[in-house]
This record gives structure tokens, C-alpha cells and sequence, in this order.
């Protein structure tokens, strides 16, 4: 799947920086482009791989490249102001080879936040390409007010994208681990679950074909009923099933029976594992699996298995599968995306956050109308008595 990778924010354009790297690594395929947008000049500066022509610096005559401070409703503000310097970037690039856009942000902060949504709604006004949300939710204990911002900035990112793709970072932080080695791992985790997904379909001229390939369509269609989707991955390190070393320029012996049971046992895994943001899976409306390792380990029987047990679990007739094969790895892996799951307790968690801060802004704000009325009513009798 052909991407134009939009990173808002300092959080989105570490991600898409992160996803850069990994595209090269695994010779992926999948981004077509790569943008990053920010309020701070020295967040664009951080970046190492996304072009500096592709660095689009918004707000400098409100905020002067200094970031806006976690506020997000004047992050929304300066992308609305500034949204034909972000386009001008866009219309560098080949859209006519992308299948699809994808804007990265962090939903704490107050640049992405605040900004992604705006530049979703702009896109879908102008392009037919479907335009997809990555949204990094922030951990509890990074302060209320980055909790306020993602449940303010939710709802809307949901509404004005395709579909939204979650990682929530409250369920993937190390206790006792640093704030800086804590993202760069948690950034390489959201890059290899959602870059085998985008890179599945990409085929080189030297790649080893699929026997059931996972082109954009697949993925677009399991994506198409919009809302909020998750991911999860399993691996196992694999040697000759017949008990010898795995050579990686010699085919394997491989036991059917073995390769069956391991590849039906990692969808599993993946499905009931450690999502990118927790979920009952039973509340997918839709979900892709694919399969990724030396081809002879792709098991068509496992991965059928798989998928039939993911139809059951979820209760949907919409579960697709494939196989992306991948011949210079020493494991097999599976990829699970389920997507317009509902019940998601983090969501539900922001989202009464989100009604207790629109309560709390209209009691103050009631206050203090009253406090004033008082105020204006004594400062009457005084003049009164003059």
C-alpha cells in the first residue's frame, strides 16, 4: 500500500521519521512520500530522514516558531491560517501513485492534535484518495492537560478521517523507564505493527510473490467502514522443524503439521495480545490477518485456520487474509488489524474526560458571569450614595 505519510506535531514527525527508517530497512515499499508540519522550528530540526523541503514550518507570525504550548485550539487555529503552506508541500507530491494518506499525530500535544484534523477535512475536500488517521494517545501520567487535549481532539480526528488507526502509549510504557529511550521504543513499536501492514502489498521485482497477496484494496476495504481500528502482532523465532539450523539460503524441512499449528496459533496471538490500543474483539465490524516470514513457513491451511477462527471470534463474514513473505528473516509472524471495534474502555475513559471538562468550562464560566453581575451591582449602589 503506496502512503503519503503527513507527520503533525513533534510526536507525528518523529513516527513518520521512525517510519522512514523502517521502509528502508525491510526494503517496504510503502511510503510514497513523506511530510512532516509543525508550530516549532526546533522540532523540524530534530528530524533526520524527512526531506527539508517536506518540512513545513506553520504559525511563525502568531507563535514565531515556537511551538503553541499544548494549546490545541489555537494549533487548529494556525493550520487553518497556514493551510496552503501545507498544501504547496502536497502538491509536490505524485498523488497519483498513492493509494492512500496517512496523517501521524500525537493526540496529547497541542500542534497535532489541534491541526490534524483540520488538514483531514482539507484533504477530503480535495482528494479521492481515502485519508487515514494515526493517533498516539498519551499516557496517563504525562499531566491533565495532554489527557484534555486527546479527549478534546478524539472525537473530531474520528470524525473527519477515513478511519482512525490507535496506539495508545498508556499500554505499552515500562515501568521505571526513561521518557526519551520509553519513546524511541514505543515509536519502532507503532512502525513495524503498522508498517508490515502498509508494506504487505508492495512487491519488488526481486520479492518473493504472495500465494494470497494483501494489496491496497484489501486493506482499504477492511479500513472502509470508517471509525476506530487497532493492531496486533506475534512472532516466534523459527529453526527446521525437523530439529536442524535455519539456513537462509537453503530450503528448510519444514512439518506441515508443525508450520499448521504455529500459524494458527500466532493469529491467535496477535488477536488476543497486546493491541496497539486495547479492545474486545468481538467488537471488530472488520479484520485483516496476514502472515510474514520465509515463505515456506506460510502455511495456507494455518493461516485459513486462522482466519476462520478470527471470523468467529469478531462474529464478522468481513475477515480477510494473506501472506507477505519476507525470505531473509529467522521468524514467522502474524499481523492482526481489527477495525470499527467499539468496545475500547481507553476511548470511553476520554471521552467522559472530555464531558467533565465541558461541564467544569461551563460551570466556571457561569461563576464568573455571576461574580461579574455581583460586581457591576455593588459598584451601582456605591455610586448611588455619591
Amino acid at each position: 500500500m503506496k502512503l503519503a505519510l503527513i507527520g503533525f506535531g513533534q510526536a507525528g514527525g518523529k513516527v513518520v521519521d521512525e517510519f522512514l527508517k523502517y521502509d528502508a530497512e525491510v526494503d517496504g515499499g510503502f511510503v510514497g512520500a513523506a511530510i512532516a508540519v509543525n508550530s516549532a522550528t526546533a522540532d523540524l530540526h530534530g528530524l533526520d530522514r524527512v526531506p527539508e523541503e517536506n518540512r513545513v514550518l506553520i504559525g511563525q507570525s502568531r507563535v514565531k516558531g515556537h511551538g503553541v504550548g499544548a494549546d490545541n485550539e489555537l494549533g487548529a487555529q494556525i493550520a487553518e491560517a497556514d493551510i496552503d503552506e501545507i498544501q504547496a508541500a502536497i502538491d509536490r507530491v505524485p498523488v497519483h501513485d498513492l493509494d492512500a494518506f496517512l496523517i501521524v499525530a500525537g493526540m496529547g500535544g497541542g500542534t497535532g492534535s489541534g491541526g490534524a484534523p483540520v488538514l483531514a477535512t482539507h484533504l477530503k475536500r480535495i482528494y479521492t484518495e481515502p485519508v487515514y488517521g494515526l493517533g498516539v494517545l498519551p499516557g496517563t501520567d504525562e499531566g491533565g492537560i495532554y489527557t484534555l487535549n486527546a479527549a478534546r481532539s478524539f472525537q473530531t480526528f474520528v470524525r473527519e478521517v477515513d478511519n482512525l488507526l490507535v496506539f495508545d502509549n498508556d499500554s505499552w510504557r515500562r515501568t521505571g523507564e526513561s521518557v526519551g529511550s520509553g519513546y524511541d521504543r514505543i515509536n519502532r513499536e507503532i512502525v513495524e505493527r503498522f508498517g508490515l501492514l502498509f508494506a504487505a502489498g508492495e512487491v519488488g521485482a526481486d520479492d518473493e510473490v504472495a500465494e494470497s497477496v494483501v494489496d491496497s484494496s484489501e486493506v482499504i476495504n477492511t479500513l472502509s467502514g470508517g471509525g476506530i481500528s487497532t493492531v496486533g502482532y506475534a512472532t516466534e523465532t523459527i529453526e527446521d522443524d525437523r530439529g536442524g539450523f535455519l539456513s537462509r539460503f537453503a530450503e528448510p524441512d519444514v512439518d506441515d503439521v508443525s508450520s499448521t499449528n504455529r500459524m494458527t496459533s500466532l493469529i491467535r496471538k496477535a488477536a488476543l495480545g497486546r493491541l496497539t490500543l486495547p479492545c474486545e474483539v468481538d467488537s471488530a465490524d472488520r479484520a485483516l490477518t496476514v502472515a510474514t516470514g520465509p515463505p515456506a513457513y506460510l502455511n495456507r491451511k494455518g493461516i485459513e485456520r486462522g482466519r476462520k477462527w478470527l471470523e468467529e471470534e469478531t462474529g464478522s463474514m468481513e475477515v480477510r487474509g494473506g501472506d507477505y513473505p519476507r525470505r531473509r528473516r529467522d521468524d514467522v509472524g502474524a499481523v492482526v488489524l481489527l477495525s470499527g471495534v467499539t468496545d475500547v474502555p481507553r476511548v470511553e475513559r476520554l471521552q467522559q474526560v472530555a464531558i467533565e471538562a465541558k461541564e467544569t468550562t461551563a460551570n466556571v464560566r457561569a461563576a464568573s458571569e455571576d461574580e461579574f453581575s455581583s460586581l457591576m451591582d455593588t459598584g451601582g449602589e456605591i455610586d448611588a450614595l455619591f
